[in-house]
């Protein structure tokens, strides 16, 4: 059976592998960032849940387990393994990740239905809760904007997370801003921090 890819926590770039199906390995908590588990469907990858700061990835390993999906960072990430030794540490663990799961699978099941600003503005949500944990004190506006746009996943990510065509992911986002009508933290929906590139016809 093959090992994690990932021995020890740390920081992980958007888009890079934390483990693969069929891999085994510890069980991990994000401390900071989002993470998506996925599998494959077909010619394509499926995202099957996010994970969000204080959520525990890779419960398989509670019960001996392999990893029964991939999970990647989808925005800058900060993972720690958890030790787990004593049963009733591991039972406790299994309670609390059951909580979280069943959390994160209404958040998907709101980000797969609806109309496509609906499923966008609930993953925006998602993301700006993620990344408080990543606050820290900027110098200045701009400088906080710049950090954020960093931090925004690409059109094609955020199309597979809620479903649906980056043209259209990328028309809704437009809208979105335009209208005013949503606010995260730390300004993530204000003047020039979708992406640039424009949005095909």
């Amino acid at each position: 059976m093959k090992t994690s890819i990932l021995s020890v926590g740390g920081l992980c770039p958007a888009g890079s592998s934390i483990f693969m199906s069929g891999n085994a390995g510890p069980l991990w908590r994000v401390i900071a960032g989002v993470a998506r588990l996925e599998r494959k469907h077909g010619p394509q990858r499926q995202v099957v849940r996010l994970a969000l700061p204080g959520d525990l990835i890779g419960t398989e390993s509670l019960c001996g387990q392999p990893y029964q999906f991939d999970a990647t960072a989808l925005t800058p990430l900060h993972i720690e393994p958890v030790a787990c030794i004593a049963s009733e540490e591991r039972d406790h663990l299994m309670q609390q990740a059951l909580l979280q799961q069943l959390a994160r699978y209404e958040d998907m099941a709101t980000l797969r239905t609806g109309p496509v600003a609906q499923r966008l503005a609930h993953l925006l949500r998602l993301l700006g809760l993620a990344w408080q944990a990543w606050a820290r004190p900027a110098a200045g506006a701009k400088s906080q904007a710049g950090k954020e746009r960093k931090m925004l996943p690409s059109l094609r990510e955020m199309a597979q997370v809620v479903d649906a065509q980056h043209e259209t992911v990328c028309r809704a986002l437009v809208r979105l801003e335009r209208s005013g009508t949503l606010r995260l933290p730390h300004g993530l929906i204000t003047q020039g921090a979708l992406p640039t590139q424009a949005c095909p016809a």
